[in-house]
């Protein structure tokens, strides 16, 4: 059987007859949509366009082929819908960084629990650097500047970095000013190399000489290596407060840097119109926004 992705990129393709307002449609790009298209008519041998200049056109083929999958998926379409009716429960996919869903997240979910007892919840994490919204999400957590002209978005908290340490280091290295840092192990996060000078420019400050350097590819990774009292890290604030709250992290230096980025809540406007979607929103808004 050919992929059910690349029938509905087909489909929706064919009623379009536009790579580029199909991929509107599906929140994937014109390219995706056109490398769909071109397995399914590898996988079944017989061209489904004629590709002209500005414009597609169906052959005779995939026109006969198109007309019998619009039939198709609007059945599949309103078999699932009856069936969801009758007997399904409602989910709601929420895409969020791992340390945003470890340290925010997890701890709050009971409340959801108590809120949308009927509701299911499918949490699935990505690059702590998530700036686009995925598109087999309903809802979103995203990092940036709030430039995402296509989406509904909320704005949660603003994203501040304050160099941490463990207690124990604290007490034995005394850290009191900026060069106190220097000759210290930094903690450093893979994807953002550059974050010991970021943060000391933002300071107006020379960046600490590293005694040692170690590097992790995870935010919580940098968290509890700083906890375990391997060296200094930078860690992000507040999603970094539970861990301060319970003694196992403590500033280095007191100062905390703005990012000048903020976590966002998004969505694609048309899930407004889903009373689920609506109520997810009210929560995450009421449950975060005071965090900043």
């Amino acid at each position: 059987m050919p992929s059910l992705r690349a029938l509905r990129a087909f489909q929706v393709a064919g009623r379009h007859l536009s790579f580029k307002v199909a991929a509107d449609e599906l929140f994937i790009t014109p390219s995706a949509v056109s490398h769909q298209v071109r397995n399914l008519e590898s996988f079944l041998g017989i061209d489904l366009f004629f590709r002209k200049t500005r414009a597609l056109e169906l052959t005779a083929a995939g026109q006969k082929y198109h007309d019998f999958l619009d039939g198709m998926f609007a059945r599949l379409e309103a078999e699932t819908h009856q069936l969801l009716t009758e007997y399904g429960r409602r989910i709601i996919r929420l895409c969020v960084p791992p340390f945003f869903a470890r340290e925010l997240l997890l701890p709050r979910l009971k409340s959801f629990q108590t809120l949308m007892p009927d509701t299911d919840i499918r949490v699935v994490t990505q690059p702590s650097l998530m700036k686009e919204h995925p598109s087999d999400a309903d809802l979103s957590i995203l990092l940036g500047s709030g430039d995402w002209p296509e989406l509904m978005t909320y704005s949660l908290f603003p994203r501040r970095i304050v160099a941490a340490c463990s207690p124990a280091l604290k007490k034995e290295a005394g850290f009191e000013k900026y060069s106190d840092l220097d000759g210290q192990t930094l903690i450093v996060h893979e994807n953002r190399p550059h974050s010991w000078v970021n943060w000391a420019q933002a300071l107006n400050i020379k960046p600490p000489r590293a005694g040692k350097i170690f590097r992790f590819d995870s935010m919580a990774a940098v968290v509890l290596a700083a906890a375990e009292g391997l060296g200094v890290a930078l860690v992000s604030w507040p999603l970094s407060q539970r861990l301060f709250d319970s003694g196992a992290l403590v500033c280095a230096i007191s100062e905390e840097v703005d990012t000048g980025e903020q976590f966002y809540l998004a969505h694609r406007p048309e899930e407004q119109q889903r009373p689920e979607v609506e109520t997810v929103v009210e929560w995450v808004l009421e449950e975060f926004r005071s965090d900043g």
